[in-house]
Protein backbone atom coordinates (compact mmCIF):
# COMPACT_ATOMS: atom_id res chain seq x y z
CA UNK A 1 0.00 0.00 0.00
CA UNK A 2 2.70 2.16 0.93
CA UNK A 3 4.94 2.21 -2.82
CA UNK A 4 1.66 2.36 -4.32
CA UNK A 5 0.93 5.76 -2.80
CA UNK A 6 4.84 6.49 -3.22
CA UNK A 7 4.60 5.87 -7.06
CA UNK A 8 1.36 7.78 -7.05
CA UNK A 9 3.26 10.97 -5.44
CA UNK A 10 6.17 10.60 -7.31
CA UNK A 11 4.26 10.11 -10.97
CA UNK A 12 2.31 13.43 -10.14
CA UNK A 13 5.00 15.30 -8.44
CA UNK A 14 6.09 17.37 -11.95
CA UNK A 15 1.69 18.64 -12.89
CA UNK A 16 0.81 18.85 -16.24
CA UNK A 17 1.38 22.61 -15.78
CA UNK A 18 4.66 22.34 -15.47
CA UNK A 19 5.35 19.87 -17.89
CA UNK A 20 4.01 22.17 -20.41
CA UNK A 21 6.37 25.06 -19.14
CA UNK A 22 9.14 22.95 -19.51
CA UNK A 23 7.86 21.59 -22.98
CA UNK A 24 7.99 25.34 -23.98
CA UNK A 25 10.82 26.57 -22.80
CA UNK A 26 12.77 23.33 -24.62
CA UNK A 27 10.85 24.31 -27.86
CA UNK A 28 12.45 27.38 -27.38
CA UNK A 29 15.64 26.54 -29.15
CA UNK A 30 17.35 29.92 -28.50
CA UNK A 31 16.52 30.52 -24.97
CA UNK A 32 17.78 26.32 -24.18
CA UNK A 33 20.79 26.29 -25.79
CA UNK A 34 21.91 29.68 -23.94
CA UNK A 35 20.87 28.04 -20.71
CA UNK A 36 23.05 25.04 -21.22
CA UNK A 37 26.07 27.12 -22.38
CA UNK A 38 25.88 29.63 -19.44
CA UNK A 39 25.57 26.78 -17.14
CA UNK A 40 28.63 25.23 -18.65
CA UNK A 41 30.65 28.22 -18.46
CA UNK A 42 29.90 29.09 -15.31
CA UNK A 43 30.58 25.46 -13.75
CA UNK A 44 33.75 24.92 -15.25
CA UNK A 45 34.57 28.74 -13.57
CA UNK A 46 33.91 27.20 -10.36
CA UNK A 47 37.14 25.35 -11.45
CA UNK A 48 38.90 28.62 -12.11
CA UNK A 49 42.02 27.43 -9.88
CA UNK A 50 42.53 24.45 -11.54
CA UNK A 51 42.13 26.17 -15.34
CA UNK A 52 44.15 28.92 -14.82
CA UNK A 53 46.70 29.20 -11.83
CA UNK A 54 50.54 29.74 -11.48
CA UNK A 55 50.71 26.99 -8.96
CA UNK A 56 50.70 23.17 -10.25
CA UNK A 57 47.54 21.15 -9.71
CA UNK A 58 49.93 17.86 -8.28
CA UNK A 59 53.18 17.45 -7.93
CA UNK A 60 54.51 14.24 -7.19
CA UNK A 61 57.94 13.86 -5.30
CA UNK A 62 59.78 11.16 -4.28
CA UNK A 63 57.18 8.69 -4.33
CA UNK A 64 54.88 11.80 -2.93
CA UNK A 65 51.93 13.87 -3.79
CA UNK A 66 51.51 17.30 -3.01
CA UNK A 67 48.79 19.96 -4.49
CA UNK A 68 50.15 23.43 -4.43
CA UNK A 69 47.33 24.72 -6.07
CA UNK A 70 45.09 23.84 -2.69
CA UNK A 71 48.27 24.55 0.02
CA UNK A 72 51.85 26.16 0.16
CA UNK A 73 54.48 24.56 0.65
CA UNK A 74 58.16 25.29 1.57
CA UNK A 75 61.18 25.25 -1.23
CA UNK A 76 62.75 22.87 1.75
CA UNK A 77 60.37 20.01 0.81
CA UNK A 78 61.58 19.58 -2.46
CA UNK A 79 65.13 19.34 -1.52
CA UNK A 80 65.52 23.24 -1.61
CA UNK A 81 67.18 25.53 0.56
CA UNK A 82 64.79 28.06 1.32
CA UNK A 83 61.87 28.23 4.16
CA UNK A 84 59.68 30.09 2.08
CA UNK A 85 56.85 29.31 -0.38
CA UNK A 86 58.29 27.33 -3.40
CA UNK A 87 58.01 29.14 -6.86
CA UNK A 88 57.21 26.52 -8.91
CA UNK A 89 57.61 28.74 -12.31
CA UNK A 90 61.47 29.01 -11.07
CA UNK A 91 63.26 26.96 -13.77
CA UNK A 92 66.23 26.24 -11.18
CA UNK A 93 62.97 24.52 -8.61
CA UNK A 94 60.94 22.84 -11.69
CA UNK A 95 64.25 21.06 -12.84
CA UNK A 96 64.71 19.82 -9.10
CA UNK A 97 61.43 18.63 -8.50
CA UNK A 98 61.44 16.72 -12.32
CA UNK A 99 64.42 15.13 -11.46
CA UNK A 100 62.29 12.56 -8.96
CA UNK A 101 59.18 13.08 -9.87
CA UNK A 102 56.75 15.29 -12.21
CA UNK A 103 54.36 18.48 -12.13
CA UNK A 104 50.90 18.72 -13.35
CA UNK A 105 50.15 21.88 -14.34
CA UNK A 106 46.74 23.88 -15.13
CA UNK A 107 46.03 24.76 -18.91
CA UNK A 108 46.80 27.99 -17.96
CA UNK A 109 50.04 28.88 -16.38
CA UNK A 110 48.74 32.38 -14.98
CA UNK A 111 46.61 32.99 -12.07
CA UNK A 112 44.73 36.42 -12.35
CA UNK A 113 47.01 38.17 -10.16
CA UNK A 114 50.27 36.54 -11.64
CA UNK A 115 52.63 39.58 -13.52
CA UNK A 116 54.75 37.60 -16.53
CA UNK A 117 58.22 38.95 -15.98
CA UNK A 118 59.43 37.42 -19.50
CA UNK A 119 57.11 39.29 -21.87
CA UNK A 120 59.36 40.05 -25.00
CA UNK A 121 57.28 43.20 -25.44
CA UNK A 122 56.21 46.18 -23.09
CA UNK A 123 52.76 45.49 -21.61
CA UNK A 124 50.41 45.49 -21.99
CA UNK A 125 51.51 42.91 -24.15
CA UNK A 126 49.54 41.49 -27.37
CA UNK A 127 48.24 38.22 -27.46
CA UNK A 128 50.77 34.86 -27.98
CA UNK A 129 51.08 31.31 -27.27
CA UNK A 130 51.87 32.14 -23.83
CA UNK A 131 49.59 34.85 -23.05
CA UNK A 132 46.57 33.35 -25.37
CA UNK A 133 44.51 37.48 -25.05
CA UNK A 134 47.76 39.07 -23.87
CA UNK A 135 48.24 41.04 -20.99
CA UNK A 136 47.07 43.96 -18.96
CA UNK A 137 49.30 47.06 -18.41
CA UNK A 138 50.45 45.45 -15.89
CA UNK A 139 51.51 42.24 -17.40
CA UNK A 140 48.97 40.14 -15.65
CA UNK A 141 47.00 37.22 -18.21
CA UNK A 142 44.35 38.36 -19.25
CA UNK A 143 42.11 35.38 -19.93
CA UNK A 144 43.08 34.19 -15.93
CA UNK A 145 41.39 37.79 -15.04
CA UNK A 146 38.78 36.84 -17.89
CA UNK A 147 37.76 33.81 -16.33
CA UNK A 148 37.98 34.49 -12.11
CA UNK A 149 36.10 37.92 -13.16
CA UNK A 150 33.70 35.52 -14.62
CA UNK A 151 33.07 33.44 -11.69
CA UNK A 152 32.81 36.61 -9.40
CA UNK A 153 30.67 38.65 -11.33
CA UNK A 154 27.85 35.69 -11.23
CA UNK A 155 28.45 34.70 -7.96
CA UNK A 156 27.75 38.38 -7.21
CA UNK A 157 24.81 38.37 -9.51
CA UNK A 158 23.38 34.94 -8.26
CA UNK A 159 23.81 36.14 -4.31
CA UNK A 160 21.97 39.73 -5.22
CA UNK A 161 19.18 38.17 -7.29
CA UNK A 162 18.52 35.81 -4.55
CA UNK A 163 18.46 38.25 -1.82
CA UNK A 164 16.48 40.83 -3.61
CA UNK A 165 13.99 38.71 -4.54
CA UNK A 166 13.30 37.64 -1.12
CA UNK A 167 13.09 40.81 0.59
CA UNK A 168 11.10 41.85 -2.75
CA UNK A 169 8.85 39.10 -2.58
CA UNK A 170 7.79 39.06 1.11
CA UNK A 171 7.24 43.13 0.89
CA UNK A 172 5.34 43.15 -1.86
CA UNK A 173 3.70 40.55 -0.72
CA UNK A 174 2.90 42.59 2.73
CA UNK A 175 1.89 45.29 1.02
CA UNK A 176 -0.64 43.75 -1.23
CA UNK A 177 -2.35 41.00 0.71
CA UNK A 178 -2.85 43.92 3.10
CA UNK A 179 -3.66 46.51 1.04
CA UNK A 180 -5.19 50.08 2.55
CA UNK A 181 -2.98 52.42 4.78
CA UNK A 182 -0.05 49.45 4.72
CA UNK A 183 -0.12 49.74 0.86
CA UNK A 184 -0.44 53.34 1.06
CA UNK A 185 2.52 54.36 3.16
CA UNK A 186 4.26 51.25 2.03
CA UNK A 187 3.96 53.08 -1.95
CA UNK A 188 4.79 56.45 -0.62
CA UNK A 189 8.47 54.63 1.13
CA UNK A 190 9.10 53.40 -2.24
CA UNK A 191 8.66 56.50 -3.65
CA UNK A 192 10.99 58.17 -1.64
CA UNK A 193 13.43 55.78 -1.20
CA UNK A 194 13.62 54.42 -5.41
CA UNK A 195 14.43 58.53 -5.54
CA UNK A 196 17.64 58.06 -3.40
CA UNK A 197 20.88 58.68 -5.72
CA UNK A 198 23.01 55.36 -5.53
CA UNK A 199 25.94 56.43 -7.25
CA UNK A 200 26.13 59.18 -4.93
CA UNK A 201 26.10 56.89 -1.67
CA UNK A 202 28.12 54.76 -3.44
CA UNK A 203 30.77 57.28 -3.72
CA UNK A 204 30.29 59.01 0.10
CA UNK A 205 30.53 55.05 1.29
CA UNK A 206 33.51 54.10 -0.45
CA UNK A 207 35.45 57.56 0.54
CA UNK A 208 35.01 56.53 4.13
CA UNK A 209 35.05 52.34 4.13
CA UNK A 210 37.12 50.70 2.10
CA UNK A 211 35.11 48.38 -0.49
CA UNK A 212 34.09 44.95 -0.47
CA UNK A 213 32.56 41.91 -2.02
CA UNK A 214 30.08 42.07 0.73
CA UNK A 215 29.92 45.91 1.22
CA UNK A 216 28.89 45.93 -2.33
CA UNK A 217 26.47 43.24 -2.18
CA UNK A 218 25.03 45.23 1.12
CA UNK A 219 24.56 48.27 -0.91
CA UNK A 220 23.37 47.18 -4.04
CA UNK A 221 20.83 44.76 -1.96
CA UNK A 222 19.17 48.58 0.03
CA UNK A 223 18.16 49.23 -3.72
CA UNK A 224 17.58 45.95 -6.27
CA UNK A 225 14.54 44.66 -3.89
CA UNK A 226 12.47 47.05 -5.13
CA UNK A 227 11.99 45.66 -8.29
CA UNK A 228 9.70 42.68 -7.54
CA UNK A 229 7.89 44.74 -5.13
CA UNK A 230 5.31 46.09 -7.88
CA UNK A 231 4.70 42.59 -9.71
CA UNK A 232 3.91 40.75 -6.71
CA UNK A 233 1.89 43.49 -5.04
CA UNK A 234 -0.47 43.50 -8.17
CA UNK A 235 -0.59 39.34 -7.89
CA UNK A 236 -1.46 39.79 -4.17
CA UNK A 237 -3.89 42.48 -4.91
CA UNK A 238 -5.67 40.63 -7.03
CA UNK A 239 -5.55 37.40 -5.44
CA UNK A 240 -6.64 38.52 -2.01
CA UNK A 241 -10.01 38.95 -2.38
CA UNK A 242 -10.77 35.02 -4.80
CA UNK A 243 -12.66 32.50 -3.42
CA UNK A 244 -10.33 30.17 -2.47
CA UNK A 245 -8.34 33.13 -0.23
CA UNK A 246 -11.92 33.69 1.06
CA UNK A 247 -12.62 30.39 2.21
CA UNK A 248 -9.41 30.19 4.11
CA UNK A 249 -10.21 32.98 6.27
CA UNK A 250 -13.35 31.66 7.11
CA UNK A 251 -11.77 28.48 8.03
CA UNK A 252 -9.85 30.40 10.12
CA UNK A 253 -5.97 30.12 8.25
CA UNK A 254 -3.81 32.38 9.18
CA UNK A 255 -2.44 35.11 7.13
CA UNK A 256 0.62 34.38 7.17
CA UNK A 257 -0.23 30.82 5.74
CA UNK A 258 -2.64 32.48 3.17
CA UNK A 259 -0.05 34.37 1.87
CA UNK A 260 3.25 32.14 1.58
CA UNK A 261 1.18 28.72 0.81
CA UNK A 262 -1.55 29.65 -1.11
CA UNK A 263 -1.13 33.11 -2.85
CA UNK A 264 2.70 32.77 -3.35
CA UNK A 265 2.86 29.97 -5.31
CA UNK A 266 0.81 32.21 -8.34
CA UNK A 267 2.95 35.49 -7.72
CA UNK A 268 5.90 33.28 -7.84
CA UNK A 269 5.02 33.12 -11.91
CA UNK A 270 6.26 36.73 -12.34
CA UNK A 271 8.91 36.61 -10.40
CA UNK A 272 10.89 33.50 -11.49
CA UNK A 273 10.03 35.82 -15.13
CA UNK A 274 11.74 38.31 -13.93
CA UNK A 275 14.98 36.77 -12.30
CA UNK A 276 17.40 36.23 -15.29
CA UNK A 277 16.96 40.03 -15.82
CA UNK A 278 17.55 40.69 -12.25
CA UNK A 279 20.97 38.50 -12.65
CA UNK A 280 22.18 40.50 -15.82
CA UNK A 281 20.81 44.10 -14.19
CA UNK A 282 22.77 42.89 -11.03
CA UNK A 283 25.98 42.02 -13.15
CA UNK A 284 26.14 44.98 -14.80
CA UNK A 285 26.10 47.33 -11.92
CA UNK A 286 28.72 45.61 -10.60
CA UNK A 287 31.14 46.09 -14.00
CA UNK A 288 30.15 49.21 -14.11
CA UNK A 289 31.20 50.00 -10.56
CA UNK A 290 34.73 48.50 -11.37
CA UNK A 291 34.81 50.22 -14.45
CA UNK A 292 34.19 53.53 -12.32
CA UNK A 293 36.75 52.15 -9.90
CA UNK A 294 34.01 52.30 -6.94
CA UNK A 295 34.00 48.18 -6.99
CA UNK A 296 36.08 45.55 -5.69
CA UNK A 297 39.34 46.25 -4.33
CA UNK A 298 42.05 46.99 -6.25
CA UNK A 299 44.00 43.89 -7.89
CA UNK A 300 40.68 41.67 -7.59
CA UNK A 301 39.99 39.93 -10.83
CA UNK A 302 37.11 41.91 -12.27
CA UNK A 303 35.28 42.19 -15.54
CA UNK A 304 34.74 46.09 -15.22
CA UNK A 305 38.56 46.18 -14.71
CA UNK A 306 39.27 44.54 -17.65
CA UNK A 307 37.07 47.31 -19.86
CA UNK A 308 38.93 50.08 -17.83
CA UNK A 309 41.93 48.54 -19.14
CA UNK A 310 40.73 48.73 -23.17
CA UNK A 311 39.66 52.06 -22.34
CA UNK A 312 42.65 53.53 -20.77
CA UNK A 313 45.18 51.31 -23.36
CA UNK A 314 43.41 52.47 -26.46
CA UNK A 315 47.25 50.83 -28.34
CA UNK A 316 45.94 47.82 -27.12
CA UNK A 317 42.53 46.65 -28.83
CA UNK A 318 42.57 43.33 -27.82
CA UNK A 319 41.75 44.86 -24.13
CA UNK A 320 38.49 46.58 -24.84
CA UNK A 321 37.15 44.04 -27.49
CA UNK A 322 37.98 40.88 -25.55
CA UNK A 323 35.95 42.41 -22.36
CA UNK A 324 33.20 43.22 -24.72
CA UNK A 325 32.51 40.72 -26.26
CA UNK A 326 32.61 38.60 -23.44
CA UNK A 327 30.51 41.07 -21.40
CA UNK A 328 27.99 41.03 -24.26
CA UNK A 329 27.94 37.17 -24.81
CA UNK A 330 27.24 36.70 -21.03
CA UNK A 331 24.41 39.22 -20.74
CA UNK A 332 22.55 38.17 -24.35
CA UNK A 333 22.97 34.62 -22.63
CA UNK A 334 21.02 35.50 -20.27
CA UNK A 335 18.36 37.67 -21.97
CA UNK A 336 18.03 35.11 -24.22
CA UNK A 337 17.27 32.51 -21.01
CA UNK A 338 14.89 35.57 -19.64
CA UNK A 339 12.74 35.64 -23.00
CA UNK A 340 12.47 31.73 -22.93
CA UNK A 341 11.44 31.67 -19.01
CA UNK A 342 8.33 34.76 -19.89
CA UNK A 343 7.81 32.71 -22.74
CA UNK A 344 6.98 29.42 -20.66
CA UNK A 345 4.72 30.88 -18.10
CA UNK A 346 2.94 32.90 -20.59
CA UNK A 347 -0.51 30.84 -20.53
CA UNK A 348 -1.26 31.98 -24.33
CA UNK A 349 1.99 30.37 -25.09
CA UNK A 350 1.54 26.54 -26.38
CA UNK A 351 4.17 24.47 -27.39
CA UNK A 352 4.54 22.40 -30.69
Amino acid sequence: MIPHHRDRFLGHSITPLTQRRIANFRTNRRAFWSLWIFLVVFFLSLFAELIANDKPILVRFQGEFFTPFLKAYPETDFGGFLETETEYSDPEVREMIEEKGWILWPLIHFSYDTVNYELKVPAPAPPSALNWLGTDDQGRDVIARLIYGFRISVLFGLILTIFSSIVGVIAGAVQGFFGGKVDLIFQRFLEIWAGMPQLYLLIIITSIVAPSFWLLLVILLLFSWITLVGVVRAEFLRARNFDYVRAARALGVSNGLIMFKHILPNAMVATLTFMPFILSGAITALTSLDFLGLGLPPGSASLGEVLNQGKDNLHAPWLGLTAFIVLATMLSLLIFIGEGVRDAFDPRKTFQ
